[in-house]
């Protein structure tokens, strides 16, 4: 089994990817796989509404960048933890135009069922409702989230200060084990037949007719 693990942060190894590590650091105690996928500085266009993705059911974006790649690595994956910094009380703005495109233009199998967590780290305040941010992704693509002991944030403004907030990090590993021991219960569940839920074709309907 393989947890992803997105840094939505423009910096390799800064707050967030310190969240990400304590996190990987006790997947792999538990016997889970994880690959670290860094969206990186360059620029990312947000969602251009061309609906090329949904025509033909591709599943994959029309704009040929890092969110195909991440596609491809998603459709491989068991679960996934995505991070962002703070800016302006909101996920920085290329995860949100990354994450945008990424939940679009999958096609429905990809993120289906699949557990998923977010985590945010901050300087002070802004937490709460990044963390909300991340999380609507999840549960408009049928995600099971996966909680901790508290929101899933780390405090600081660099890595050292990361290191330093011993109850954020808790909050990390204890993620950790909760993503661990879902993964192996789909598992098991799976392997002793446990039926998928029976799905329904959408139905969409507008306020204004």
């Amino acid at each position: 089994m393989k947890v992803l693990l997105v840094n939505g942060s423009p910096n390799k190894k800064g707050c967030t990817y310190t969240g990400l590590m304590e996190i990987a650091g006790i997947l792999l105690q538990e016997g889970i796989d994880t690959e670290l996928f860094h969206i990186g500085k360059k620029p990312i266009s947000g969602c251009i509404a061309c609906y090329k993705c949904r025509k033909g059911n591709t599943g994959r974006c029309a704009i040929s960048d890092l969110v195909n790649e991440c596609l491809e690595k998603a459709e491989k994956a068991d679960g996934f933890i995505f991070g962002t910094p703070v800016h302006y009380a909101a996920a920085c703005g290329g995860i949100t135009s990354f994450m945008d495109r990424l939940f679009f233009s999958a096609n429905s199998e990809v993120f289906y069922l699949k557990p998923a967590a977010a985590i945010v780290s901050a300087r002070r305040s802004g937490t709460t409702t990044a963390f909300d941010q991340l999380n609507k992704y999840f549960t408009i693509r049928e995600m099971p989230v996966i909680s901790s002991t508290y929101w899933n944030m780390i405090h600081g403004n660099k890595p050292e200060e990361v290191k330093q907030d011993t109850e954020g990090l808790q909050t990390m590993r204890i993620l950790a084990r909760n993503m661990a021991w879902f993964l192996r219960c789909k598992d098991a569940g799976a392997k002793a037949g446990v039926a998928m839920p029976q799905r329904e074709n959408p139905l969409r309907t507008n306020f204004i007719r």
